[in-house]
């Protein structure tokens, strides 16, 4: 009768310990999965100064400003310039181009959809992004503030 009574406690424990570790890896996934968003392009139409963007690049660095507080051309200085910077002012002010830099512009609609899928509550502000698939983009890159 106790061996008996030794082997239900062993299963009882076991199967609460394999119910932790499915519990745990499910939060952990959760964790990591929110850390970094996605932005699918198709959906959040963005302009440059002629034309609505579309990405050819598989890298990118996001940055995020008000040009009523700050200059784009002191901010690009202080980025790393591996990938192309997509510079998004939320005041929608036109640019002249500069080398590796595409100025975008986007509605209200666009900007609060940014806004609200990175978490962003301070700028100026920048992060990379690499290509998913098609027109969806990963953060690759934890949120700088400049």
């Amino acid at each position: 009768m106790q061996y008996r009574g030794k082997t239900s406690l062993f299963y009882i424990f076991s199967s609460f310990g394999g119910a932790l570790l499915v519990a745990a890896a499910f939060f952990y996934y959760n964790f990591k999965f929110a850390q970094f968003k996605f932005i699918d392009f198709s959906n959040v139409v963005m302009y440059t100064n002629s034309d609505i963007f579309v990405p050819h690049k598989d890298h990118y660095y996001v940055l995020v400003y008000s040009s009523k507080m700050n200059n784009p051309q002191d901010l690009i200085v202080k980025l790393p310039h591996k990938y192309p910077i997509l510079a998004i002012d939320f005041y929608g002010q036109r640019h002249k181009p500069l080398k590796n830099v595409i100025f975008l512009r986007a509605g209200t609609n666009a900007l609060i959809k940014i806004i609200q899928k990175f978490n962003i509550y301070q700028v100026p502000i920048y992060f990379e992004i690499i290509r998913y698939n098609k027109n969806l983009f990963k953060q690759n890159s934890p949120k700088e503030i400049l």
